[in-house]
């Protein structure tokens, strides 16, 4: 017998960044809590095809999932706090399902027939959703997160198409959960309603009746408060919640169970699940981090620094690394391109315990990176290198202990006569890739012995990519034979995935994100050994 398709919609009004990808992912949390497996959407309303090309400064992080799925930062909050893993089908775009439906017309699969928002594009909506739901064989419900906010034109067609899942798929099937701002007025002392009954009237006004409202206000909600938006937006006022601003996110999933939005949800949708969701580790994990004190610092030298959240996944599986050992990260952001030719930048990098580069793409502020991993490795300060992060360490090393003083790599300088790092078409055969970039899940090989494998305790790994340009095993030995050591290589291909130093107490790099398997309640490896290194070194 077929198992019915259950899904949770989560919609957003008045204004944009309340947090609906926290609250979708602290929904999951419950779910799975309670015994169901969860997989996670969000559908996008930008004409990009996926946030890949686009500009951290504009979208924040792409996080990679594990088959290779360029999607929103929001899917790193769903994977991270639900604990699971996410596939391509999560992410879903304007851009993809205007694309599809264009390609389907050109290939006459319409039969001649007018294409239009309704039913085309809409349709291809509601197929994706589907096949969302069918990515996994265990799927039990799924989330699915519609950006943008209430009112919005071009998340318009998706919103119909939710409204017509309900209508095919059932009232017990479908569960929408709206999101809105409830401004408080200091002046006043006085919460005020007024933009979540009109929000509320906006979303009926397009056939959608929430079941669930999510009242996002900077102090707790009261009771009355609650009952007045019960009152006026057609709901059972045990169907409205409080969610407050609270001094750490993961409180919002105590705060909804204790409201008994799971209980709500579970019953709407019929779910056979445990009567209670086990939330007792995730309730001494926020005790234990309420209590927190004592703060290690930690230098990011990046070129996107003025918005964190194109270095989201890195801060968080920082944070998570700390948490175990009870010190608060406090990042020092230093901007890479300002790093070259600013002095009293560098001096402030000296404050820090511990260095990291992250990835990126394009030359600018690379010179700044490589100015930090020297000053790193010369003063034994603990560093992690991520992606670029790892080839910049080899240029730095080729050009300052090798003796080869234009290293580079080709994605800088096509004309260097030492490509450290370079673009090795022959190298990728067999690899299924995006484009020309190896992404998602690629294997890597620990060799025993190493700070590596001590820190993951096995011979083989999986992590996830992003990039296209590779180390050159022709220089490797030269590599070798002056103590850098090849700790991870990828069986299938011998490209290199990691590198330590020999005299060093912690220089590992990666040419892999392990940020995006980073969890809460378990930092990745080396997250934890180099926050671990940074607390030594103080």
């Amino acid at each position: 017998m077929k198992k019915e398709m259950k899904f949770i919609f989560v919609t957003g009004g008045v204004v944009s960044s309340l947090g609906k990808g926290i609250s979708a992912a602290m929904i999951g949390r419950l779910l799975k809590r309670r015994g169901l497996n969860v997989f996670s959407m969000k559908l996008d309303p930008y004409l990009n095809i996926d946030p890949g090309t686009m500009s951290p400064y504009q979208h924040g992080e792409v996080f990679v999932t594990k088959d290779g799925g360029e999607t929103d930062l929001d899917l790193g909050h769903y994977e991270r706090i639900i604990n699971t893993s996410l596939t391509k089908e999560s992410s879903v775009t304007s851009g993809k399902v205007y694309s599809t439906v264009i390609e389907n017309e050109r290939k006459g699969l319409y039969l001649g027939a007018t294409i239009q928002i309704i039913p085309h594009i809409t349709n291809e909506i509601k197929r994706r959703i589907i096949a969302g739901f069918n990515a996994k064989d265990d799927t039990d419900v799924c989330i699915v997160e519609i950006g943008g906010t209430v009112g919005d034109i071009e998340s318009l067609p998706f919103l119909e198409a939710i409204r017509q899942m309900r209508r095919e798929l059932g009232y017990e099937n479908t569960f929408f959960v709206h999101n809105t701002l409830v401004p408080y007025l200091h002046t006043t002392g006085e919460i005020k309603t007024k933009p979540t009954q009109h929000s509320v009237k906006e979303l009926t006004g397009l056939g959608i009746q929430p079941d669930a409202l999510l009242l996002r206000c900077e102090k707790k909600v009261d009771k009355a408060s609650k009952e007045k938006v019960a009152l006026f937006c057609n709901l059972a006022t045990n169907a409205v919640f409080s969610v407050e601003d609270m001094p750490f996110i993961y409180e919002v999933a105590i705060c909804l169970q204790k409201q008994h939005l799971d209980d709500l949800i579970v019953k709407h949708l019929q779910l056979d699940c445990e009567p209670e969701a086990k939330m007792d580790d995730w309730i001494e994990f926020i005790n234990r981090i309420k209590k927190i004190k004592e703060s290690v610092t930690i230098a990011l030298v990046g070129k996107y620094v003025e918005l964190h959240d194109a270095y989201i996944s890195v801060y968080e599986s920082l944070k998570y690394a700390g948490y175990k050992y009870n010190k608060n990260i406090k990042v020092l952001w230093i901007d890479s391109e300002q790093l070259e030719t600013d002095d009293e930048l560098f001096e402030s990098l000296k404050s820090a315990s511990g260095i990291i580069i992250p990835g990126g793409f394009g030359k600018r502020g690379v010179e700044g990176k490589i100015k930090a991993i020297h000053y790193a490795r010369v003063n034994k300060i603990p560093f992690l290198g991520l992606c670029l992060g790892m080839q910049l360490s080899l240029i730095e090393f080729a050009r300052d202990v090798l003796g080869y003083k234009d290293a580079n790599s080709t994605e800088f300088d096509e004309n260097t006569t030492h490509p450290i790092i370079d673009y090795l078409p022959e190298q990728y055969k067999g690899i299924k890739m995006g484009g020309t970039m190896r992404l998602g899940d690629y294997d890597c090989e620990l060799t025993e012995g190493t700070k590596t494998y001590d820190l993951y305790q096995s011979k083989f790994i999986k992590e996830r990519h992003r990039h296209r340009y590779e180390f050159n095993n022709k220089f490797k030995q030269d590599f070798i034979d002056n103590g850098v050591v090849f700790s991870g290589i990828n069986p299938q291909t011998h490209l290199c995935e990691i590198i330590e130093l020999k005299d060093h107490p912690y220089f590992i790099a990666c040419q892999f994100h392990p940020e995006f398997q980073s969890r809460p309640l378990k930092p990745h490896p080396l997250f934890d050994g180099f926050v671990k290194a940074a607390i030594e070194y103080e």
